[in-house]
């Protein structure tokens, strides 16, 4: 039968890709509209292009230098020979989601503005497309490298599944470091424009969003794309083969079988299938509110969840067979689970809402209550994902038989991780397609075109917002799930080498090196947290510098006679962004090494324990306080509170300014950092048992 599953998994693979490029055609049938906003819209590209082509160099010289590493401790016996390998073709398929997806982005920004001239539905559908294909980008190629290692390691070199699992989760580390280095680089890059755009063009100069007069209005454009588009795809794709390969690990040391490895792929096939059927319903109607507008979106989300709540069932049951058919409900807990955490971020980030409205209705008295209320919103949104990833990990635990053997509880614990992510092509979808929505907006101001046209893509841009949120709020959840699993993976593997059993004989909470590394890992998110923040910071602070020279020495700009220089502000926006981006990325491939070395085995699980509380805790507060400060600026300038310009607007443009890094930089980054230092304490897991002090 494993054949067979690999089979499947190969063609849900094909399946996804297919569907992705059948969509890019049928977005770039689309007119771009004006000479204008074609013009607009190929700075924005390149500006794009040039950013990924130097990123790519400076993450070229790491993968080199890790290649060799991994290559020789493969030579010293560490690791089996494929593993360097592995690695490589992790980070590949992970920079490539998101070159794809910034690909389609930047050639539908345009598009999206011209069709929001003929009506609210066309806007969203062409928008929602072009989140289609980096959706289902990231699902296929993440199914193909699955598929592809699986049936290498198992029918070609004939490896043990031990193996096979060992080798597959070290292309899973491939794909973290390049999620981080995607995410945080484009985060610093896309809020340091828009921070800068902001404070200067908004607050100071008191000019409208977007408008072709500030210079940093093309970086802001080009942020969204390289920070919000390749940034994400590379982080969700690393998720997405994260669950995948932990649950297939711990189905190798729950059942001894191929089957109970095989499955995890066999429902990320199922769940590719089903999202594409979802995809056709999403539709609206003209002048359609927010709420209206988020149902349009959760109909296809929601429809792709109960197909594949259906078919799981005889997935399950077929291949672990009748005796082992409870399981089913694990990955039915960790769909549910999903749709619950989506629903809990929607009800704190979403203007439809009392949580953003209130927050609106601070800053009435300033900027310093809209700032207090933001940071309240994002702290109590905590409790809910807490408690339903709680329940989610009971009921996978025990229904999967975890009060007889543990390994079969963590297994279910996994697939609940693989059912919360088993509908990413469309949940994908919905998340990618803000940003485009996002730039079509600005390209609708800086072209001049009618109000009419900017309103809808407002409307688009905040359900963007939200749905960004959300996506967000289904990464973190996963990664908590996740980086349980990997946990498990790496007491596994020390247990499985030699004289590794000793190293982790005492993890009880008293054992000081155990309570040592949970107080590191702890502390490890606020670390992670301040760097990239700081980094943000200071690549805005080079930025508001430059548009305010440009806009004192530039004759006849603030009268519209003269042209913004826009490419100083994207080149300086792209240096900082890169070389900001290399220690938090350094940070996390190196603590957990140095953590094992020093307090050993038993110190890195209570560091990998640590570092998932705080960081779960952490990445939430942080995504759903940027997302509400957002929404809460969209909805004064929907006219409630003063609108636009007025003292109330420009209060809650300063907290949306703090949010920026809050939500699209720090907060998504800690759900890699998590399970990247997880992958890390795996792959180097022998140099540990073999050297630590402790």
């Amino acid at each position: 039968m494993d054949k067979y599953l690999v089979l499947f998994t190969f063609i849900g693979a094909a399946l996804a890709l297919v569907f992705a490029v059948l969509t890019a055609r049928k977005v770039l049938r689309f007119s771009e509209g004006t000479d204008l906003m074609k013009k607009i819209s190929a700075s924005i590209r390149q500006g794009a292009n040039a950013y990924l082509k130097r990123q790519y160099k400076i993450v070229f010289i790491f993968f080199g230098v890790m290649f060799v590493i991994l290559g020789v401790m493969a030579i010293a016996g560490f690791l089996t020979p494929y593993v360097p390998f592995a690695f490589l073709t992790g980070g590949f398929f992970s920079a490539l989601s998101g070159f794809v997806g910034m690909k389609i982005a930047t050639y539908s920004n345009a598009r999206t503005a011209n069709a929001c001239r003929e009506g609210l539905n066309r806007g969203l559908r062409v928008a929602f497309s072009a989140g289609s294909v980096m959706g289902f980008t990231v699902v296929g190629l993440g199914l193909l490298d699955i598929s592809i290692w699986f049936f290498l390691l198992k029918f070609v070199f004939h490896l043990e599944p031990q193996d096979i699992t060992s080798a597959m989760l070290t292309f899973g580390m491939g794909a973290s470091s390049m999620a981080l280095f995607a995410r945080v680089g484009g985060g610093i890059f896309t809020k340091a424009a828009d921070v800068g755009a902001d404070l200067v063009g908004k607050v100071e100069a008191g000019i409208p969003e977007d408008d072709p007069r500030n210079p940093a209005v093309i970086a802001d454009n080009v942020g969204d794309n390289v920070g919000d588009v390749a940034g994400m795809g590379a982080d969700l794709y690393e998720s997405y083969v994260g669950s995948v390969i932990s649950a297939s690990a711990l189905g190798v040391t729950a059942f001894h079988n191929i089957n109970a490895m095989a499955l995890p792929m066999l429902l990320a096939a199922i769940g590719v299938i089903c999202s594409i059927f979802g995809t056709f319903l999403v539709k609206t109607k003209e002048g359609a509110s927010q709420k209206q507008l988020l149902s349009a979106l959760s109909r296809g989300t929601n429809f792709s969840a109960i197909i594949i709540a259906i078919v799981a069932f005889p997935a399950v049951y077929f291949v672990l067979g009748k005796e082992n058919w409870t399981i089913y409900f694990a990955i039915l807990a960790g769909l549910v689970s999903g749709v619950l955490i989506g629903q809990s971020t929607e009800y704190f980030t979403s203007d439809s809402y009392k949580p953003t409205r209130n927050l609106a209705a601070t800053s009435e008295t300033g900027t310093a209550t809209i700032i207090i209320g933001g940071l309240s919103v994002g702290m109590l949104s905590t409790l809910m994902p807490i408690i339903i990833v709680a329940v989610c990990v009971l009921v996978a635990y025990f229904v999967s038989g975890g009060a007889q053997s543990s390994s079969m509880g963590l297994y279910g614990i996994a697939l609940a991780a693989v059912g919360m992510l088993s509908t990413l092509g469309i949940t994908l979808a919905t998340d990618a397609y803000g940003p485009v929505a996002d730039n079509a907006g600005g390209i609708a101001e800086m072209a001049g075109l009618d109000k009419k046209v900017r309103e809808r893509t407002d409307a688009l841009d905040s359900l963007g917002n939200t749905t960004a949120a959300t996506g967000k709020g289904f990464a973190i959840g996963s990664a908590a799930l996740t980086a349980l699993a990997l946990m498990a993976s790496y007491i596994d593997k020390v247990s499985s080498i030699e004289g590794g059993a000793e190293k982790i004989a005492n993890l009880n909470i008293t054992n000081p090196t155990v309570l040592i590394g949970l107080f590191i890992g702890a502390c490890l998110p606020f670390v992670f947290a301040a760097l990239t923040m700081n980094s943000v910071g200071r690549a805005a602070q080079s930025v508001v510098k430059e548009v305010r020279r440009q806009f004192k020495e530039i004759a006849g700009l603030m009268e519209g006679k003269a042209e913004a220089d826009y490419a100083s502000c994207v080149d300086l926006c792209t240096k900082a962004s890169l070389r900001e981006m290399i220690m938090p990325t350094v940070v996390a491939v190196v603590v957990p090494i140095v953590v094992g070395l020093i307090l050993g085995c038993s110190g890195v699980v209570g560091m990998l324990a640590g570092a998932t509380a705080s960081g779960f805790l952490m990445a939430i507060f942080m995504s759903n306080s940027g997302g509400a400060w957002d929404n809460a600026k969209k909805y004064i300038e929907s006219g409630v509170h003063g609108g636009k310009g007025s003292d109330c607007h420009k209060a809650a443009v300063v907290g949306d300014t703090v949010g920026d890094p809050f939500k699209d930089t720090s907060g998504p980054a800690i759900n890699i950092l998590i399970k990247l230092l997880s992958m890390v304490s795996i792959v180097f897991a022998a140099l540990v048992i073999n050297f630590s002090i402790l």
